[in-house]
């Protein structure tokens, strides 16, 4: 039997259509970006000294910084994207960032919904109170005011280490220290390095007590996305090799880095 021309047709056009979806699958993130001469890069804007907002107005930091590198890599510009505790995964799965650096711990939870890059920093969470705060270790917070960031794992590790503590949730970091430096709340809890970095700020406040918990970062890539994540990780390897990381990470923390990044043979 004869199919109707209308038939051919449908069938034409849903084989067109079918090579199309192909082609577009066969595309690489790293592909499309470099087709787009711009990578979208989201990063917060309120982390010091990972990301935030300059004097200059700029956007600046140690994650600001490596995300310039693997534009450059890919032969192309960078637009930074403002990105929060609570939107960074959400605004890479859908596709309005290619890559989020953004202070973000790598778990086995949020591997449920992206990937992630080779740990590319290593934190700890621990506490800030005023320089006159007689809180001196995790045990002194019972019936203390704590300002965290909401929905994170500082938020989590606090309610499991010092369940006594009120914990005051904040969207951001910028508010959760605001909160302490108008005196709402008593301490301050999050990375290390964001809180010194929160410290040359403002005088009168104090680090204390030992650090608690590990925070491994990584650079966030969409679930499945091999070919961008392979990537990153080679970006962040050659730049451990050339030296470039350690004076990133020295500039922006003061510090050299205590821990080498994971390296892979290159043959």
């Amino acid at each position: 039997m004869t199919m109707p021309r209308w038939g051919r047709a449908l069938g034409l056009a849903a084989l067109i259509l079918g090579f199309l979806a192909a082609a577009a699958m066969a595309a690489t993130t790293p592909d499309a970006v470099k087709a787009r001469g711009k990578l979208l890069a989201g990063v917060k804007y309120d982390t010091p000294p990972f990301g935030f907002v300059d004097q200059d107005g700029k956007v600046a930091g140690f994650d600001v910084e490596l995300m310039r590198e693997i534009a450059a890599a890919l032969g192309v510009e960078v637009e930074f994207v403002k990105v929060t505790s609570q939107t960074r995964i959400p605004m890479l799965v859908s596709g309005n960032v290619d890559l989020t650096a953004a202070s973000m711990t790598h778990t086995r939870e949020r591997e449920k919904t992206i990937d992630f890059s080779i740990t590319y920093y290593t934190g700890a969470q621990a506490l800030l109170v005023p320089q006159e705060s007689r809180i001196a270790a995790l045990a002194d917070l019972a019936e203390k005011t704590v300002a965290v960031q909401q929905g994170t794992t500082l938020e989590r590790n606090l309610a499991q280490l010092a369940p006594k503590a009120t914990v005051l949730p904040f969207h951001d970091y910028t508010s959760a220290w605001l909160a302490v430096r108008q005196g709402r709340a008593d301490a301050l809890t999050g990375s290390y390095d964001i809180l010194r970095g929160f410290m040359q700020t403002a005088q009168g406040f104090k680090i204390v007590g030992p650090k608690f918990s590990v925070e491994p970062f990584g650079i966030g890539v969409r679930r499945g996305d091999a070919d961008m994540r392979d990537f990153v990780n080679a970006v962040l390897q050659d730049l451990w090799t050339s030296g470039r990381y350690q004076a990133l990470y020295e500039k922006w923390f003061k510090v050299a880095p205590e821990a080498a990044i994971e390296m892979w043979p290159k043959e």
